[in-house]
């Protein structure tokens, strides 16, 4: 317990530095209503706790650091002050674009909202999701694509619904960047490699399907066994962060379980 307190207290610490380069604590002065038996920044703060310690529902959150407010409350300010966490997260794309490597990988891996077994009776999600498809087999929900770098540093987000052509998410992810964009054979189209490439800015690798002809010189090979990292990132995001959960039972709390999770890698 004591450990997780202390835990608790670093992640304060970290979404206070944000949070004041932001300005965002005027906000807490323009709150109307009454005032906040929880201020916003420890609100964010519980948020993102439970996400970095894999702690699975929101009442274990509420038990452990035991908030001045009821657990309604608790819920609520955690959704209500969710797009404040997405902010933050916005700004350290920001700094992690500035600062990024010139080698990127963009991908994107499945977000289940519920078991297959129980699509049909789903609703929260309904209007936002569709079946989709992997590797692995279908599921019901989202797509989540990313942009990362060499150094495995999160770039750029994006939503999507399963059904979605993962080629044309990569064009508008990534049309503001620079650098050697490198995705798996999905990605393949002459079209799109000649769109997105500019001389002497950016240039787009997509590794061969086995039944095509085409030499790869050992440069692109050692590229093309980089994208191991940004496998990575999804398997820490899903088995570590908890980006995907079917315990909401709002469009709200499933979007904030999502900022809270991608928030919360940044910053570990």
């Amino acid at each position: 317990m004591k450990a997780g307190l202390t835990a608790y207290n670093d992640i304060i610490h970290q979404v206070s530095v944000c949070y004041k380069g932001l300005k965002l604590d005027k906000l807490q002065k323009k709150t109307k209503g009454r005032k906040l038996a929880v201020p916003i920044d420890r609100i964010l703060a519980m948020g993102l706790f439970k996400q970095m310690y894999g702690i699975t529902t929101k009442k274990s959150v509420y038990d452990i650091l035991k908030p001045k407010c009821s657990y309604k409350t608790f819920m609520v300010n955690l959704n209500r002050f969710a797009p404040l966490a997405a902010l933050i997260l916005s700004l350290m794309l920001y700094i992690n674009r500035v600062l990024a490597h010139p080698v990127k990988y963009t991908d994107s891996t499945d977000v289940p909202v519920c078991l297959n077994a129980h699509a049909d009776r789903h609703k929260t999600m309904k209007l936002y999701t569709s079946w989709g498809g992997t590797s692995t087999g279908r599921f019901y929900g989202l797509k989540l694509h990313i942009t990362t770098d060499f150094n495995r540093r999160l770039l750029k987000i994006r939503f999507a619904s399963g059904r979605v052509d993962e080629r044309v998410v990569f064009e508008k992810m990534n049309t503001d960047m620079e650098g050697i964009f490198v995705v798996d054979a999905g990605y393949v189209s002459s079209k799109l490699e000649k769109r997105f490439y500019r001389a002497g800015k950016r240039i787009m690798l997509a590794k061969p399907r086995r039944n095509m002809n085409k030499l790869m010189s050992r440069f692109e090979q050692w590229l093309y066994e980089g994208r191991m990292s940004i496998e990575l990132s999804f398997r820490s995001l899903k088995m570590f962060f908890g980006l995907v959960t079917s315990l909401p039972r709002s469009v709200e709390g499933y979007l904030a379980n999502y900022i809270y999770a991608l928030l919360a890698y940044c910053l570990a």
